[in-house]
C-alpha cells in the first residue's frame, strides 16, 4: 500500500500545524478560497501518493532545478514525497541498469495509473538517435512510457513547445511531447523553467481533485496562465503614461520606467511571474531591470529576438505601439492641463467680478 502524503510528513517529523499551513498556502497559490483548505488536507491525509515517472529528453535540467527549489519549506523538503517519484535520473540514487529497470517495474506495477512527467523533448531525425537514454532513443522510451500512462505533464517550454532545440533550423527535428503522444491527456506547464510554486501547485491539484485543473486552449492551467505578465506588472502605470526606458541604464531605467521599448514581451506573455515571482517571491526579470523574453510562449526563440520591441499590442481595445501610447498620454496630459488652466481662469474672473 502506497503511503499518503500526510503519513510521509508525519514520519519526517512535520507537525500538524505546519501541514495545515502548507495546505492554506497551496490553496492560495491555486487561487482557491479558504473553503478548499480542508479538502486539500483531506486528500493529502487519505489518498495514496501519485506514482510518477519523470523522464528527460533534450533539455538543460532547469525544470528539475526549479522544482526542487520551491520556496515553501514543506514543499522544498517533502513535496518529492507527495508523489511516488519512482524514476527521475537527475535526483535518484540508482544509476545504470538499476535505474533503467525501475521504469519497467513502475509501468508493470502501475499500468494505466501513473502520471508521466516529461522534461525536454524528443528529436525525430535519424530515428531519434540525437538523444540516447540507456542505450536506446529517448523517442522509444517516451512512446513506451506514455502508452501505459494515465496522463502526461509536459514540464517547461522544451516539452510544451520545443524551445531552443526546436528553433530554426532545428537540425535534430526536435518536437514537443504532444506531437508524439497524441492519445493521452496532456497538461503543459511552460516556462524556461516554470515557476517552482506553479509546478508544485499543479501536482497538489491533481492529487487533491484527481483531475487536471481547468486548461486554456493551449493546454496550460488557467489559474497560472490566464493573464499576461503585463496585466499585473508593477511598471504598467509607466506604460499607460507613455514613460519608457529608451536605452539601457538611462535615467528612465533608473526611475523604473516601462521596458517595452527595450523588447519586453510582457504584453504578449501569459504567466504568473508578476504575481508569484521567483525565489520565494523575491523578484522576477522585469523587477530586476530586464524585460520579459516570453519564455512561456510557443516559439519564443524564433520571434525576432529578445531585445526587439513588439510591433503592436492591444491597448484599450485598439492596436498601438509605444510611440503612439506615449503621444496619446502626452496629448491627454496636455489637454488636461489646458482644461485646468481654462477652469482656473474662469474662476479667477468670476471671483474678480464678485469683488467689484
Amino acid at each position: 500500500m502506497t503511503e499518503t502524503f500526510y503519513e510521509v510528513m508525519r514520519r519526517q517529523g512535520i507537525t500538524r500545524r505546519s501541514f495545515l499551513k502548507y495546505c492554506s498556502l497551496t490553496a492560495a497559490a491555486l487561487g482557491l478560497g479558504p473553503a478548499f483548505v480542508p479538502r486539500i488536507a483531506h486528500a493529502m491525509e487519505t489518498k495514496p501518493r501519485i506514482p510518477i515517472l519523470w523522464l528527460h529528453g533534450l533539455e538543460c535540467t532547469c525544470c528539475s532545478e526549479s522544482f526542487i527549489r520551491s520556496a515553501h519549506p514543506l514543499a522544498k523538503d517533502v513535496v518529492l514525497s507527495m508523489i511516488s517519484l519512482d524514476y527521475d535520473d537527475t535526483i535518484m540514487a540508482a544509476a545504470g541498469h538499476q535505474a533503467e529497470a525501475i521504469i519497467t517495474e513502475t509501468i508493470e506495477k502501475y499500468d494505466g495509473n501513473y502520471i508521466l512527467a516529461v522534461e525536454g523533448n524528443p528529436p525525430l531525425n535519424e530515428d531519434g538517435m540525437y538523444c540516447i537514454i540507456g542505450g536506446r532513443p529517448f523517442l522509444d522510451q517516451l512512446t513506451h512510457a506514455a502508452a501505459h500512462a494515465k496522463a502526461v505533464i509536459s514540464w517547461g517550454s522544451c516539452a510544451s513547445y520545443g524551445c531552443v532545440q526546436a528553433a530554426k533550423p532545428n537540425p535534430t527535428q526536435a518536437v514537443p511531447v504532444h506531437k508524439v503522444v497524441k492519445d493521452k491527456p496532456i497538461i503543459k506547464v511552460p516556462g524556461c523553467p516554470p515557476i517552482a510554486e506553479v509546478m508544485t501547485a499543479v501536482v497538489t491539484y491533481i492529487l487533491t481533485f484527481e483531475r487536471f485543473p481547468e486548461l486554456d486552449r493551449q493546454g496550460r492551467p488557467k489559474m497560472f496562465y490566464s493573464q499576461r505578465i503585463h496585466d499585473k506588472c508593477y511598471r504598467r502605470p509607466h506604460f499607460d503614461a507613455g514613460q519608457f526606458v529608451e536605452h539601457w541604464d538611462d535615467d528612465s531605467a533608473r526611475k523604473g520606467y516601462c521596458l517595452y521599448k527595450m523588447g519586453c514581451k510582457g504584453p504578449t506573455t501569459y504567466n504568473a511571474c508578476s504575481t508569484i515571482r521567483w525565489n520565494a517571491g523575491t523578484s522576477f526579470p522585469i523587477q530586476a531591470g530586464h524585460g520579459c523574453i516570453g519564455c512561456s510562449e510557443d516559439g519564443f526563440w524564433d520571434k525576432g529576438g529578445f531585445y526587439n520591441r513588439l510591433t503592436a499590442i492591444n491597448q484599450f481595445g485598439i492596436e498601438g505601439n509605444a510611440d503612439e501610447v506615449g503621444m496619446a498620454a502626452a496629448g491627454a496630459v496636455g489637454a488636461a492641463t489646458a482644461a485646468h488652466l481654462a477652469v482656473s481662469a474662469v474662476k479667477r474672473a468670476q471671483h474678480k467680478g464678485g469683488q467689484e
